[in-house]
């Protein structure tokens, strides 16, 4: 499909610098079926939801994975995106024409890495010094790893390291968040228990290809970077057993959809997984495991709009998105949220 075909005019003030607080105030945009789109706030949550649902969310965390350097007299930045070994991470860099195989990037903080060859994604290899865990490494002279379209407008602070963190981060990896879990807090996930609304957690460390931009004309020319993800065994009979009770399974964000939707088969049945995915939805897939999905709003062109046009109808998301820009939702990672269900 042409690429243009998810174009839409975006205000640039629309995209959010900071998140809402409390978070569960942001705004939710309902879209359920052929019913006329509905507005109210995240925290409506447990009433929109039915008894026997279950809402699935990525557990994986946040690591400060943006790092300033010097190479001999050249700026080199670097966004760490996967991890390759216990010393060595993919890295995507900017200045990298000043980079060569086997040089030495000195970060700051007595954090050293040497660079290796270019990989097919065009990202670096990055082998860090040291006897340090990398994770440490990274603490010290990382910095968290916005969104262009945030950091392009102001920089990243110290209370970035907390708002970028969902309640459910607890294995690291990630350099960007799972942001539609960012707007639940402990007083909705109490709702949502109250109302007969269970929750499952999966992992998929989200890879710094998210936030690149398309740049082929046809969807069917645009590569996806990998992305590591792993659901257990446990968790997979919990999620086909509730299924197949009649609950709805709502993916909290893209990154679970995808990981569910790898992690089926052609039957429907989820199965575990722990492998790298590059799943990349469009308009004509056929969904196999999920019911709904929960998600904030998306760039234009973005792959993630391209999979929410697949879920919902194209025409539908176009027209939701121009009621979401007129009605002053605010846009992407620190942004309002929608819930979108197909068959209402």
């Amino acid at each position: 499909m042409r690429v243009d075909l998810f174009d839409f005019d975006l205000p640039p003030e629309r995209i959010a610098l900071r998140p809402a607080s409390p978070r569960d105030s942001a705004r939710l945009m309902l879209v359920a079926g052929d019913a006329p789109i509905a507005d109210g706030v995240v925290r409506d949550l447990p009433a929109l939801l039915r008894k026997g649902d279950v809402l699935v969310f990525n557990d994986t965390r946040v690591i400060p994975a943006q790092l300033e350097g010097i190479r001999g007299q050249a700026k080199v930045g670097a966004t760490l995106h996967k991890r390759l070994g216990l010393r060595q991470w993919q890295a995507f860099l900017r200045n990298a024409k000043r980079v060569r195989d086997g040089d030495r990037i000195d970060f700051g903080a007595g954090v050293t890495a040497i660079a290796g060859p270019r990989d097919e994604d065009g990202g670096v290899t990055l082998s860090f010094e040291g006897d340090e865990p990398v994770e440490l490494l990274l603490e010290r002279a990382g910095r968290m790893p916005l969104p262009p379209y945030i950091a392009s407008k102001r920089p990243t602070d110290e209370r970035d390291r907390a708002d970028y963190q969902t309640m459910f981060a607890q294995k690291d990896g990630a350099v960007a968040a799972p942001t539609a879990a960012l707007h639940f807090t402990p007083e909705l996930m109490e709702g949502l228990a109250k109302a007969g609304v269970a929750t499952e957690t999966l992992t998929l460390h989200v890879g710094a290809g998210t936030f690149l931009p398309v740049k082929a004309d046809d969807t069917d020319d645009h590569r996806m970077h990998a992305e590591w993800g792993r659901i257990d065994a446990a968790t997979a009979d919990r999620l086909n057993a509730a299924r197949a009770g009649g609950g709805r399974l709502i993916a909290v964000g893209t990154t679970s959809l995808r990981l569910l939707e790898s992690a089926a088969g052609e039957d429907g049945v989820i199965r575990p997984f722990e492998d790298e995915t590059r799943i990349f939805i469009t308009p004509g897939y056929r969904f196999r495991a999920v019911d709904g999905l929960m998600t904030n709003f998306h760039l234009p062109k973005s792959t993630l709009f391209m999979l929410v046009s697949a879920l919902m109808g194209r025409d539908r998301m176009q027209a939701a998105y121009a009621h979401a820009i007129s009605q002053g939702y605010r846009f992407y990672s620190y942004g309002d949220s929608s819930l979108l269900l197909p068959q209402g």
